[in-house]
């Protein structure tokens, strides 16, 4: 048989694992956007700065990408299905604690308890769906397409779903609706998701017993890499209204830098790195997460920045700005679906390369944004960038699992996503900061000056795609030939 143009069934026991982790994944995705939304109802009602705003959205993306790394090592020690339910339990506590804050602080610590749940879900649900996959690498890039899919629609309806929910109920329902989903996903893993992990001959409610030592946590590396990230993101969004030469911003930003080299340092000494720097030599590996960041820095970057631009230069309504956005669910909607039949037959790198063609182009039209451009003339950009993402991103994570052993697919996992969540977190940061509370015209300069830069990004996403290597089971060929050699 021509394996090449074979394409799978998927079988029951898969489909439920999709489901269930499926779940996880739009909670976590939705509210990375679904805030935006909501950003100058909350700033007006707890009488938050755009600075505030700005944590309130870096506050869940920061924990998220930071502690990603540790949660996967966790779930390849414990067991990605424990890992996996008490991070459902975590985030539906987390979410009703965003609910009632009643002010702006407490919602930014909330907001990243949110992350830290989020971050123990994530790198898990995708090392469950590629266990449950792991005999057929071309039923895994399905999969993990239709898994893409559904976080990238999540995304795209959250601007849609929050101005209709605090249309209704107000702001609060935003993360509030979060509950009812998580307490439908826990109800799922025991249900649909096995127990047996693919490293471990034994129940995983045994695998702290059987592998205790089998994989330690680089509690320096995770410090680290905390202040590393949380001091140059804290720079970038305090820096427009301190000043560059504010000594808090030069000290932040000092203090990131010696954190990032510390950080190499200490993982490359460590018997167990949060970061494996081998995993990085890999040309495929380390191409896609790089292209993972550019493409998340760009497009979470532009939803905070087109937010405030449909509310602040257009006075649209929360409802009419979420109504704006609902073009870039239909292109998420197809697109992830495509990518997963065109990565089964072709593999990810000719995806990857056109979709950030894609996309490129996508912001390029949105540079040309005036202050007086109608919603009308957005629907062409607004379908490019999704279509272009949702071509990219799922082919991008299936060459990031390809590359790895399978006993590795959660800390790769947590790896590709960490770099993702930070590379969004500094594109609010830095894009946010060019369109600052200024006037209309300063959020219109910072549109366009933004989506300049998240083109710019795309190039380089492009250009990055054609190092990825053109199987779509990297792994599998080469240990095939290992064997044969």
């Amino acid at each position: 048989m021509n394996t090449r143009n074979h394409t799978p069934a998927f079988p029951p026991a898969v489909v439920r694992v999709l489901a269930t982790v499926s779940v996880a994944f739009v909670v976590t995705q939705l509210d990375v956007t679904i805030v935006n939304i909501a950003l100058p109802d909350i700033g007006s009602r707890l009488h938050a700065s755009v600075s505030a705003l700005q944590w309130i959205v870096d506050a869940y993306t920061l924990a998220f990408a930071v502690l990603m790394l540790s949660a996967g090592v966790l779930g390849d020690r414990f067991g990605a299905r424990r890992m996996f339910a008490a991070g459902l339990v975590l985030f539906a506590a987390a979410s009703l604690a965003c609910g009632l804050a009643p002010n702006a602080v407490l919602l930014v610590a909330a907001r990243a308890a949110q992350g830290v749940s989020a971050a123990a879900m994530l790198p898990n649900s995708l090392a469950l769906l590629n266990r449950a996959c792991r005999h057929d690498p071309h039923l895994r890039a399905r999969a993990v397409g239709l898994w893409t899919a559904a976080g990238a629609i999540s995304i795209a309806a959250g601007p849609v779903l929050g101005g209709i929910l605090i249309a209704t109920w107000g702001w609060r329902s935003i993360f509030l609706v979060n509950v009812p989903l998580c307490i439908a996903g826990l109800v799922a893993v025991p249900l649909w998701v096995p127990r047996r992990d693919d490293n471990d001959n034994h129940n995983d409610s045994n695998a702290a017993v059987h592998r205790p030592s089998a994989i330690a946590i680089d509690l320096p590396g995770q410090c680290i890499a905390i202040v590393a990230l949380t001091t140059f993101t804290g720079a970038v969004i305090e820096m427009r209204p301190l000043g560059a030469g504010h000594p808090g911003i030069i000290g932040a930003l000092a203090a990131s830098v010696l954190a990032a080299i510390a950080f190499v340092a200490v993982e490359a000494k460590s018997r167990a790195p949060m970061v494996p720097l081998a995993l990085l030599r890999d040309t495929t590996f380390s191409a896609a997460v790089v292209f993972g960041i550019c493409v998340n820095m760009a497009y979470y970057g532009m939803i905070f920045v087109l937010s405030l631009y449909l509310q602040r230069v257009h006075g649209d309504t929360p409802l009419q700005a979420g109504l704006a956005f609902l073009p870039l669910t239909g292109g998420f909607l197809v697109s992830n679906v495509v990518s997963g039949w065109v990565v089964a037959r072709y593999g990810p790198r000719r995806p990857m390369m056109i979709g950030a063609a894609i996309g490129m182009l996508g912001y390029g039209l949105l540079h040309a944004t005036r202050a007086d451009t109608s919603t009308t003339a957005l629907l062409l950009p607004f379908l490019l960038i999704p279509a272009g993402m949702g071509l990219a991103v799922p082919a991008m994570t299936t060459a990031v699992l390809a590359s790895v052993e399978h006993k590795r697919a959660g800390t790769a996992s947590a790896v590709l996503n960490t770099a993702r969540q930070a590379g969004g977190a500094v594109g609010v940061a830095a894009f946010g900061a060019l369109a600052n509370a200024g006037p209309a015209s300063s959020v219109v300069s910072g549109l366009q000056l933004s989506a300049a830069i998240a083109a710019g990004l795309l190039l380089l996403g492009l250009i990055l795609a054609s190092r990825v290597h053109p199987s779509s089971h990297v792994h599998e060929r080469a240990q095939t030939e290992k064997a044969i050699r």
